[in-house]
């Protein structure tokens, strides 16, 4: 059944068209996941599907009678308490417990915060009956739980949904197709993210093969009427001007050229960054959210703290960031320490402010530095001079990010950095954070950032404990998951046990009578290989582009034959070392597989 149906579909802002000639089915039973970087017009297409926007050119055509629920970016609750808000039924009370919600249910919604109604409003969309379900950013907000439980959800959905998230482990789980929006242009992948991946690599690829036999074609066009047509006539020189103009032109730039680079000369830190002694916090008059929290920053720190909502994890950021004062306790800087903190409001951004002033600060001029960082930032020319208040959400995001980074921080705390920023900026920004030399912490209920940025986690558990796990996301996630199993097994022997008392019956003869395992675990546990090939595969792709950097580098050097030497050397080293680090990227995954 066709649920809706998009056919040339256009929408513009004032200064560029988001989206053209846009053509997409949504039938039952699709599962379609919306991706493309931020500005391309993802929550404008998803208000399209709704019926909350209207194009400004194509036709859109709906199924008769179906039902659409839809969660968008801001929702709206309407007047009233929670509870009035969601309906009464048992399952909009349960959903409302499951994204954390149910103490809030008195509570009139105009006093909820931007995350508390954007979690309510998902409750009430979950359990509004519909055909079509759309989703912008659910994962918003929500806790690690809350996020597994979510996702259950959806793969149990019977009618359609189309979904916005910049959560790859849901995108991967939930959708069975990826509608990419890429400057002006959309394209459709077959399969889940990982498809999608695989899918877009391979376009690229065949575009730079076209982009090659394009360029050989027109040197060889140019070079037959430079040799065998002489500017006689005009129309032998338009002829010779346009091929010039294909062969000195360039193809089409991508929607983000290169990776990240934001290393801006961060200053080096000394052996005191950020300690935590004795350290009580609560909300007001009310009890502790944790105590006794001692806690010691490393210079090169990659610390995650996870924990339900509600729980303190902002609230120990800001401690850390002496925006408020601890109960008990002390917070002490070391006197090399220059924080950067990105927080989940973000610094507030004058709308009328061009995007280049607000990076150059209010007490100078923008000068080139501000515009290479800029271009660095994927915001070009003309980006630079649009005014803010003219930025999707995620645009704006980004561009608070930037003015925190443009500080030359040796300290990041960053504070759901997810939120709002799309998939190929979250990628971009990890790979930024492999190689940066500051001290970072994070707090984000991200699988896969938390999984390619950090070492260790912080867990509160809201008993008001604090407690170190080494091993970082994996390790604690590894750690939750035997407990649960444990929980299960002793719940079920009891009741077994139970049951053979109440039936009188005994053990038979043909089990193993509770010895032990007759295949004992042996070696590194999975948490602890995981870590490791993290770190080595990091290490990899640094020499990989040491290697690169001296290949480069040995290109623009002809005449001088130290240098050459020398970086010949530099290459046969790197090589050595890059070597090694795949033989040991071998040994781990052979131990991982025997596990």
């Amino acid at each position: 059944m066709i649920l809706v149906d998009l056919v040339d579909v256009g929408v513009s802002r004032p200064d560029r068209p988001l989206f053209e000639h846009l053509s997409v089915t949504v039938s039952s039973g699709d599962r379609l996941g919306i991706v493309g970087i931020n500005g391309t017009g993802k929550s404008t297409l998803l208000g399209v599907l709704s019926g909350e926007n209207e194009p400004e050119a194509g036709v859109v055509r709906r199924g008769q009678g179906v039902r659409i629920a839809a969660l968008g970016q801001r929702p709206e609750l309407g007047a009233g308490t929670v509870a009035e808000a969601m309906g009464d039924s048992w399952e909009a009370e349960a959903a409302l417990d499951r994204v954390g919600m149910s103490a809030f249910a008195d509570v009139d919604t105009g006093r909820l915060s931007g995350g508390q109604a954007k979690r309510a409003a998902l409750a009430r969309t979950l359990v509004t009956p519909c055909d079509l379900l759309i989703l912008d950013e659910p994962t918003n907000h929500l806790d690690i739980d809350a996020i597994a439980w979510l996702e259950e959800r959806l793969a149990g959905h019977r009618g359609g949904l189309v979904l916005v998230t910049h959560d790859r482990h849901l995108l991967d789980r939930v959708t069975n197709r990826i509608l990419e929006l890429d400057r002006g242009r959309a394209y459709t992948h077959d399969g889940g993210y990982a498809s999608y991946l695989e899918a877009r690599a391979e376009r690229e690829s065949r575009a730079a093969e076209a982009e090659s036999v394009r360029r050989n074609l027109a040197k060889r066009e140019l070079a037959w009427l430079r040799r065998g047509a002489p500017a006689r006539t005009s129309k032998p020189k338009a002829r010779i001007e346009a091929a010039t103009a294909i062969v000195e032109g360039r193809a089409e730039a991508a929607a983000r050229e290169g990776s990240l680079p934001l290393h801006f000369g961060t200053p080096r830190l000394g052996d005191v960054v950020v300690e935590l002694e004795g350290v009580s916090m609560g909300h007001g008059d009310g009890p502790d959210l944790f105590a006794g929290v001692e806690l010691r920053l490393d210079p090169r720190e990659r610390l995650g703290i996870v924990g339900v909502n509600g729980v303190g994890k902002s609230t120990l950021l800001d401690l850390m960031a002496r925006r408020t004062e601890p109960r008990t306790g002390s917070v002490t800087w070391g006197s090399t320490v220059q924080l950067g903190y990105y927080d989940q409001l973000g610094r507030d951004l004058d709308p009328s402010a061009r995007v280049r002033e607000v990076v150059a600060g209010p007490t100078r001029r923008p000068d080139h530095t501000d515009a290479a960082l800029l271009e660095r930032f994927w915001f070009d020319g003309d980006a630079q001079w649009a005014p803010v208040g003219t930025l999707s959400g995620g645009e704006r995001r980004r561009l608070q990010l930037l003015v925190e980074l443009a500080a030359r921080p040796n300290v990041l705390l960053l504070d759901e950095p997810t939120n709002d920023l799309d998939v190929d900026t979250l990628r971009a920004l990890e790979d930024f954070l492999d190689e940066w030399p500051g001290a970072l912490v994070v707090v984000s209920h991200d699988r896969a950032f938390l999984e390619r940025t950090v070492a260790d986690v912080v867990v509160l558990d809201g008993t008001g404990t604090v407690a170190r796990r080494p091993g970082g996301y994996a390790a604690w996630e590894d750690e939750r998951r035997a407990s649960r199993t444990k929980g299960r097994a002793a719940t079920a022997g009891s009741v077994a046990e139970v049951a053979e008392r109440a039936g009188g019956g005994s053990k038979g003869s043909g089990g193993s009578g509770g010895g032990r395992s007759s295949r004992e675990r042996t070696g590194r546990s999975p948490s602890t290989l995981r870590h490791l090939t993290k770190q080595v595969e990091s290490e990899m792709r640094r020499l990989e582009r040491r290697r690169e950097a001296l290949t480069a580098e040995l290109a623009d050097v002809t005449d001088d034959h130290v240098a050459l030497a020398r970086i010949g050397g530099d290459i046969a080293a790197v090589e050595a070392e890059l070597a090694d680090a795949e033989e040991r990227w071998l040994e781990l995954a052979e131990e991982a597989e025997s596990a």
